[in-house]
């Protein structure tokens, strides 16, 4: 490892264009645009609702049972009444969405192709500044993923329970916000 860092400070000094034509710089096509995190819009319901369901069945590594009309149904007449639905956009492109309440995250879900880029992460801490300081959420004994991802975000497991509809056991995970000494 010392060695190939003291080769690459004696190389050559090359330019940005030499850089990206041998692969070292990705030009700037590709690089990923600044991600926004904007309040729920209706012409991104039908996107969103199936970005839920393959996200949810990566995780889960179950389809989600319910039909999409019945899921669409469930996302307007539950989620988008009881939670504030927050739409993670890249160049206009859907590629996450979170609904909290003061108290719970929800819903968290990623884009699978967007997975690990940091846009969980972005929605989880809006979530927690606009908490009181203590957030619940529940998550299914097979999406090991979430759970790392709310682990390393603070999160606790609190209780073990079973969740019929999927057959399958979950996780109550809390999160509270560690007081500031003065």
């Amino acid at each position: 490892m010392q060695a190939l860092l003291q080769a690459r400070r004696n190389a050559p000094a090359r330019s940005r264009a030499e850089s990206t034509k041998m692969g070292l710089l990705a030009p700037d096509a590709l690089m990923p645009a600044l991600l926004a995190i904007t309040p729920y819009r209706p012409e991104f319901r039908d996107r969103l609702v199936d970005m839920w369901r393959d996200s949810f069945a990566l995780g889960v590594g179950a389809p989600v049972p319910n039909s999409v009309e019945d899921h669409r149904r469930f996302f307007d007449e539950n989620t988008l009444t009881e939670t504030s639905v927050q739409l993670a956009l890249r160049d206009g492109e859907l590629v996450g969405f979170g609904a909290f309440t003061p108290e719970s995250v929800t819903q968290l879900y990623v884009h699978v192709a967007h997975l690990g880029q940091g846009i969980g992460t972005r929605l989880l801490e809006l979530a927690k500044a606009n908490s009181g300081g203590r957030l619940w959420l529940h998550t299914f004994v097979t999406n090991t993923n979430a759970q790392r991802f709310y682990e390393h975000h603070g999160f606790a497991i609190v209780e073990r329970g079973f969740e019929p509809v999927m057959q399958l056991g979950d996780l109550r995970y809390e999160w509270r916000r560690r007081s500031r000494l003065l």
